[in-house]
């Protein structure tokens, strides 16, 4: 991969609209799942246990699941694909990949590449479909018996109504669903370190991440002075253009029901009392200005929902046990944010809050060498790290008896 990095990059841009510089970053991490796994597959452990039999030999063999369906999101058209399929091929697994809609020819590409790489015919398949088509593919992805498990990234709705397609043939199932990342800045909180990790957080591929920041919590002691100097670094490294341009930060979001989504969660906030502070307005196409809100309350619908996309609503909150109340009052936990410089608060804070991936005083979280997924309705599994490649594996207990002594 990273002998085509340039191109496959510009292709994320050109499908995306993605800043190239973070197409590139894309590309990097896509590969690091690759080299990860690659490795992780010498390392499939299993067990020889004790038995309490003397003529007895107890064995736990792993085993790859079979064919899995890869059903993948557009946002990250690469590195979602090679951080399920690195996984799954390292297993011993062949995969089925469907890849969204409105960005194939990634997948296409790195088919291309799989094949160059001497990967075997029937291994790494790739079926693209029309939007009109994707519920029909992804029937067949999720029931068809000759598949083992599905792994799913995407909408919380979506990924439920695969669940229930996958079990009447008890498929194992990997889930990476939606998130609403609450981001809570204390008052002992680094000011600078906190607006740093917001604006990584927030506006990283125009809001349109899965573990982006959606809910600003700021203690009350802090947050005059927070709001001011995220108001000036947005004003300072924000730009809004085409992804190929190298000044451009903020490429256009994926399309027009996107943009609309996040127009109609900045009326609400607005016509509900919210004070606009920066951007609010829908540009060209798919473009919105980032748009920081603040007198912010719970129930609007910025406060209830995934906005994915560039807005940033700050709550002002007093004590600990309140901001912890408003963060983990949500039916999803992927992610959430916490910014102090009081270890113990920290720890609390880490422990209490509801998700399956914090970041402490740190804005950018995803590595391969880390687990990535989440709780509640965030989803099932972990993608990843060590524990990622179990996903694709079944435990066979051999029990090896009549031996004499």
């Amino acid at each position: 991969m990273t002998l085509h990095k340039e191109d496959l990059a510009k292709l994320i841009t050109f499908e995306s609209g993605k800043p190239l510089k973070e197409s590139l970053g894309e590309i990097t991490y896509s590969a690091s799942f690759v080299e990860w796994f690659s490795e992780e597959a010498r390392r499939v452990y299993g067990d020889i246990v004790p038995s309490p039999a003397k003529d007895r030999k107890i064995f736990l063999l792993k085993q790859p699941v079979g064919v899995a369906s890869i059903i993948t999101p557009w946002n990250f058209p690469s590195a979602m694909i090679t951080r399920k399929v690195g996984a799954a091929l390292a297993a011993g697994c062949t995969v089925v990949i469907k890849p969204a809609e409105d960005t194939p020819l990634s997948a296409l590409a790195l088919a291309e590449l799989a094949e160059q790489a001497g990967i075997p015919a029937g291994v790494f398949n790739v079926v693209p479909c029309s939007r009109e088509k994707t519920p029909a593919v992804g029937e067949v992805l999720c029931t068809d018996p000759l598949v083992a498990k599905i792994s799913f990234t995407g909408s919380t709705a979506t990924g439920k109504i695969l669940l229930k397609m996958a079990a009447d043939t008890v498929k194992k199932a990997s889930m990476e669903l939606g998130g609403h990342a609450p981001f809570i800045v204390f008052d002992s909180a680094d000011v600078d370190a906190a607006v740093s990790g917001a604006m990584a957080s927030k506006f990283r591929n125009s809001g349109q991440t899965c573990v982006c920041s959606n809910r600003f919590l700021v203690q009350s002691g802090i947050h005059d002075r927070f709001m001011e100097k995220l108001s000036q670094a947005m004003d300072a490294e924000l730009r809004v253009g085409h992804g190929l341009d190298p000044e451009t930060t903020q490429g256009p979001l994926i399309n027009s029901r996107a943009a609309e989504k996040v127009a109609q969660q900045i009326s609400d906030a607005v016509s509900r009392g919210a004070t606009l502070l920066k951007g609010g307005k829908r540009l060209d196409g798919f473009f919105m200005e980032p748009t920081l809100l603040t007198d912010v309350t719970t129930d609007m619908l910025c406060m209830k929902e995934e906005t994915f996309g560039p807005l940033l609503p700050v709550v002002r909150f007093n004590t600990e046990e309140e901001a912890l109340a408003i963060a983990n009052a949500s039916h999803v936990g992927l992610a959430g944010y916490c910014y102090s410089q009081d270890v113990s608060q920290i720890w609390r804070v880490a422990e209490a809050l509801e998700v399956g991936i914090v970041g402490v005083n740190e804005g950018l979280l995803s590595t391969a060498e880390a687990t990535f997924g989440g709780v509640k309705q965030s989803g099932l599994g972990r993608e990843g790290s060590k524990y990622g490649i179990e996903e694709y594996l079944e435990v066979k207990y051999m029990c090896f008896g009549n031996l004499k002594p």
